[in-house]
């Protein structure tokens, strides 16, 4: 059946391989074998994207319309070998008790044989019972096998890390324990030195003991020693990663997988974690990766439960939400839902107000929320809260709120004085009066404590140390702060349910939320921990039930291709960077889906073949025919829709129709409209945006929930009640020009109620619909290119009226048919193509594209051996080695003083947002300009090698905020002159000190490397310049 009018509506029919049915599976197989099979070498040849020239001549080559009864020749189950593409994994459940589950992933061709029960003294005796996933933990340990243990945050994960070490150092092997962050890693070789004794530790910024037995570190550590190929690694029998769950961190994630990905096979590991609902998936990943069995070890258990509570703004109650045993409870919810929408009408105070464009209620009459909250939990005796904001300056905003509630006794307040002096002891005299240490102090000898990442890392510290000792109260916290650090307390507040995260203000989803909350209620003090969730704005129970109730997000691969990870890859004899993406969390996590889609694809075939339709040529010709116009009325529709030719015509009286996704308002009548520039934070635009106030016929049972839902239409036949509605511009689907007159006060029921007798009696008089505004008559609208649409109109109007199925009887029944096989064809479609995404390697074009830029820039040559450009590059980890590499041999650090290239280099580890751009001196102006001119050559190139490189995002990622102050600071200027110099926290300056201290040593590597004794003199000299003072005081748990 020829196409007619040659658009591509029909493409949603076409069938992709329409080769022969053998031809396809002989492909799949050799092609897909290759990528589960074998080692990414074979790969080389016919990588997975790239078509032989005969199926690329076939692809859509003679397409086979739905409309010719053809067979649809869709790839089926029985073609794709799914033995060659599925890991060779199995899971067995292994028995428990209750309490905790246990499941295990072996290789396929393995027999399970159960865990034998320990024979002789336990590697560590506890003082305590232990519970039974920890039971069950510890046995696998003893059993020489890895184990992922995901429970809840303070349920004890630690104790069977603690054995892992225990049992290594019993048999004379060494141990590593990787946590994702230094400070982490700080307060875990405290506990593990106070334990062990043997135990050494490596951040980048400090190094103890590191020929120690039981080595703690940071994930990144362990990465560039695997790479490097240390001795280290040989006598390892173990390795922990602690909060594995950070794997799925976007930026850097990535570190954990290809570390797990590069670690021997002979090693075991003990993954800990928070609950995640697809530990089963991580363990089958582990266990195809090392080909050796992997247990899970999951548990729900709390042994403290959590009531959680909300308290909407500007109330005065805690409404119980969630119960102790899990319950939600609707009918509280609702309650508190209807006090915030009686508190939000009367301009409540401190949730009152209107939100700011930053998404935060302004308007503080009288005591704030937060005030009155603490007030009430230190009345209540539920201290000590930890309070949730999601920003550091709320953070300290609410703490001066409070800051005139004392909960401190006096002997108290001599003990945080004392353990105060202790921590800032080691700081200079000028530093202990930095403003931040003079501010703090009176608000911990009150009881009231502040957590960020803005603070001074050493009051960090004091402030982590005062609350673990139960000396603060309140402590008020950004969500860092639940990273980790097992400091609980009896309650957790909420200040705020959304949060901004570098895109757009959201709510926080429940595995945030659970992640926070498990910070409440301490183990053997608390009967039950407390979470109380402060509202200020309208919620649906359904978000609000996703969130209390939700569950934990899942542990998705956040893998991505880096620089440094292919020119290591590529320095590296036995391994390559096709491997490395075969073997990651993310290509398993696809393979995983080809099943489940096969599966899709035979019912939809089914479901295709079994519609039939008599006569289906000519039904099809008239579908199409119709589906055109219906998306030529859309076009019409946009151009109407235009606020400058539309708004002229929505004066008061017209007739509008309103539809909202599924629902249909039908007719309503227009009041009156405005304009808003600023929309709502959670979008975070800033566009002029259009608000119609449309009088509706609304359903009397959504008017009565309005705290928590948007109005719904009446249902067909209910007497539903006329309301005005705000209505978004793009919401209007048709606007009439029939015009009605209004009364002119619309508050009274009688009066709202008039207006619908009156359209229902408009609707009477046209029977064929109401007349429409005629965009060229009416509203005068001369664009050409509407003219062209409504000639198309014409012309398809011509064609539908005159086609013999227009006035069939039949023509509903056949038609809805139509529409379901086109559905159907649809799905199929989609199902293919997320068939072959998940067939092919993912991310094998942009690796190509990469290995493009690295040959273009002289890092590596076209048969991918490493040039010396590369192996410099090699040698810088922490921010842009492309750029850096370049930089040092265009010889652009040659003529700079040290204090200028450090202060340079500043722009490659400051990442926060700060508001002014410092006025430079040439001196830095000069550099920064050459560096920047650099960039742009390294964005030329990456856009060339299609990969997706903007420009200005590229150059816009090099901060030169904190230039002025780091050459400032480099000179020997006080940490108190570089604070007033910028806006910037104090926190966030000594972060970028010690990131930029980290990348000068990597960069004296990078000039040795070259044998530029010179440059790496320079570096050196740097390093000596910045490493001093409070910036690199030590840590306290050091």
């Amino acid at each position: 059946m020829a196409d007619a009018f040659g658009d591509d509506l029909f493409s949603v029919f076409d069938d992709e391989q329409t080769t022969s049915t053998k031809k396809t599976s002989s492909k799949t197989e050799s092609r897909v074998g290759k990528v589960a099979g074998t080692r990414g070498r074979e790969n080389t040849e016919s990588p997975p994207g790239a078509k032989t020239k005969r199926e690329a001549e076939n692809d859509g080559a003679d397409e086979v319309s739905f409309g010719k009864k053809a067979k649809m020749e869709t790839v089926s189950s029985e073609e794709i070998n799914l033995a060659d593409l599925m890991p060779k994994v199995k899971v067995e459940q292994v028995e428990t008790v209750e309490g905790c589950t246990h499941e295990v992933a072996l290789p396929a061709d393995q027999e399970y044989t159960p865990l034998k029960p320990r024979v002789g003294k336990a590697a560590k005796e506890y003082p305590f019972i232990l519970d039974p996933f920890q039971r069950e933990a510890i046995l696998c340990i003893d059993n020489n096998q890895s184990v992922l243990v995901s429970a809840h945050t303070s349920a004890g994960k630690t104790v069977c890390a603690e054995y892992a070490i225990a049992l290594a150092l019993r048999e004379k092997q060494r141990v590593i324990f990787t946590s994702p962050i230094k400070a982490l890693s700080n307060q875990k070789y405290r506990e593990m030195y106070e334990e062990f004794q043997d135990v050494g530790l490596m951040t980048g910024d400090v190094t103890i003991n590191p020929t120690a037995s039981c080595l703690v570190m940071t994930t990144e550590i362990l990465r560039s020693m695997l790479y490097r190929g240390s001795e280290v690694m040989r006598e390892v029998a173990w390795v922990i990663f602690d909060e594995i769950h950070y794997m799925r961190d976007a930026e850097r994630g990535v570190v954990w997988e290809e570390t797990i990905i590069l670690l021997p096979d002979n090693v075991h590991y003990v993954f800990l974690s928070a609950t995640i609902p697809n530990a089963r998936q991580f363990a089958e990943w582990i266990c195809h990766l090392h080909t050796q069995p992997c247990h899970v070890v999951y548990t729900d258990y709390r042994p403290t439960p959590l009531q959680h509570y909300i308290f909407p703004a500007g109330g005065d109650g805690l409404h119980l939400v969630v119960d102790e045993n899990g319950e939600f409870r609707e009918d509280n919810f609702n309650t508190a839902m209807q006090v915030l929408r009686d508190s939000g009408d009367s301009g409540a105070s401190g949730g009152g107000g209107k939100w700011d464009p930053r998404g935060r209620r302004g308007g503080t009459k009288g005591p704030s929320n937060v005030y009155k909250i603490v007030k009430m939990i230190m009345e209540r005796n539920f201290q000590p809260v930890i309070i949730f904001s999601f920003s550091k300056k709320e953070c300290e905003a609410y703490a001066l709120q409070v800051s005139k509630l004392d909960f401190n006794t006096d002997e108290e307040k001599k003990l945080v004085e004392e353990v105060f002096s202790n921590a800032i002891d080691c700081l200079s005299d000028e530093d202990k009066k930095l403003p931040q240490v003079e501010h703090v102090l009176p608000l911990l000898k009150r009881g009231i404590g502040i957590h960020h990442g803005g603070l001074l890392p050493i009051l960090k510290e004091a402030i982590e140390i005062l609350f673990s000792e139960g000396l603060l109260k309140a402590l008020f916290a950004t969500e860092t702060f639940a990273m980790g650090i097992n400091m609980p307390a009896r309650t957790v507040l909420f200040t705020s349910a959304r949060k901004f995260d570098g895109k757009d203000f959201r709510w926080i989803s429940s595995g945030e939320y659970i992640q926070m909350s498990g910070r409440a209620g301490r183990r053997g003090m608390d009967e039950r921990g407390i979470v109380i969730f402060m509202v200020d704005e309208k919620m649906s129970p359904a978000i609000g039930k996703q969130l209390l109730k939700g569950s934990a997000d899942p542990l998705n691969s956040a893998f991505h291709l880096t620089y440094n990870m292919v020119l290591n890859l590529l320095r590296v004899e036995e391994i390559n960077p096709e491997y490395m993406l075969e073997k990651s969390f993310y290509q398993f996590q696809h393979y995983r889906a080809v099943p489940g889609v096969v599966e899709k694809m035979q019912k939809l075939e089914e479901m295709y073949n079994s519609i039939e339709i008599p006569n289906e040529d000519s039904v099809v010709t008239y579908y199409k025919i119709r589906q055109q116009l219906a998306k030529l009325a859309k076009e019409i529709e946009e151009y109407v829709h235009k606020p400058k030719y539309c708004l002229p015509f929505l004066q008061p009286g017209r007739l509008v129709k309103v539809k909202k996704g599924d629902l249909d308002f039908g007719w309503g009548v227009v009041v009156n409209f405005s304009k808003k520039s600023n929309v709502k934070a959670s979008t975070g635009d800033l566009d002029p945006l259009y608000v119609v106030e449309v009088l509706l016929h609304c359903s009397k049972e959504s008017l009565k929930n309005s705290a928590t839902e948007a109005a719904k239409p009446a249902e067909p036949g209910e007497k539903g009640e006329m309301q005005v509605v705000p209505v978004m511009l793009n919401l209007l689907t048709s606007i009439s020009s029939v015009r009605l007159y209004i009364p002119k006060d619309l508050r009274p029921y009688d009066n709202r109620q008039s207006m619908h007798k009156s359209i229902q009696e408009v609707q009477k008089r046209f029977p064929d619909g109401l007349p429409l505004l005629d965009p060229i008559d009416d509203m005068g609208i001369t664009d050409s290119g509407l003219k062209k649409v409504i000639q198309k109109v014409e012309a398809f109007e011509h064609r539908m009226y005159t086609h013999p199925l227009h006035t069939d009887p039949s023509l509903g029944a056949v038609y809805t048919l139509c529409e379901k096989k086109a559905v159907v064809a649809g799905d199929i479609k989609a199902a293919k193509r997320e068939l072959k995404r998940a067939r092919t390697v993912l991310q094998m074009d942009e690796l190509k594209c990469r290995k493009r830029v690295l040959r273009r820039i002289g890092f590596a040559t076209s048969s991918d051996v490493i040039e010396v450009k590369g192996r410099v590059a090699c040698e810088i980890s922490s921010a842009d080695e492309l750029l850096l590499t370049e930089m040092i041999f265009n010889g652009l650090f040659n003529d700079l003083t040290a204090e200028q290239a450090t202060a340079l280099l500043s722009c490659f580890v400051f990442q926060e947002n700060a508001s002014e751009m410092p006025k430079l001196t040439e001196q830095l102006a000069g550099p920064l300009r050459q560096m920047q001119e650099c960039a742009k050559r390294i964005a030329k190139v990456s856009a060339e090698a299609k990969l997706d490189v903007d420009e200005d995002a590229y150059l816009s990622q090099f901060r030169p905020h904190l230039m002025d102050v780091v050459y400032t600071w480099a000179n020997g200027a006080s940490f108190s002159q570089i604070c007033k110099m910028t806006d910037v926290f104090e926190g966030s300056i000594i972060r970028c000190m010690r990131r930029l201290e980290e990348l000068l040593r990597q960069m004296c590597q990078a000039a040795k490397a070259i044998g530029n004794t010179e440059l790496e003199n320079k570096f050196a000299v740097g390093i000596t310049k910045i490493k001093r003072d409070i910036v690199f005081a030590a840590s306290l748990y050091l």
